[in-house]
């Protein structure tokens, strides 16, 4: 898979592209308060990827907070340090 800059248009890849499930995706995510600052969050949990944010049946999580994209045991998305800090 081509790595692109922007996280939805990775997973919007991985759901409605041939040969890839959004099932088989691990995203990681910015998390206040958990461990490392940290929240996997498997692809199977995602119910909708919306404009802005995506969704899981507890909560809507905005794109700008993911860190990583794995897909089938392969990174195909990481954010850059530095704007990982400026979240912070």
């Amino acid at each position: 898979m081509k790595k692109s800059l922007f996280p939805r248009d990775i997973l919007s890849k991985l759901k409605w592209g041939e040969g890839t499930s959004l099932n088989d995706a691990e995203i990681v995510i910015l998390h206040r308060g958990a461990p490392n600052d940290r929240r996997a969050i498997k692809g199977s949990e995602i119910i909708s990827l919306g404009q802005m944010f995506f969704e899981t049946s507890e909560t809507s999580i905005p794109y700008h907070r993911i860190i990583e994209i794995w897909h089938r045991g392969e990174k195909v998305f990481e954010k850059r340090s530095r704007d990982i800090k400026r979240q912070e």
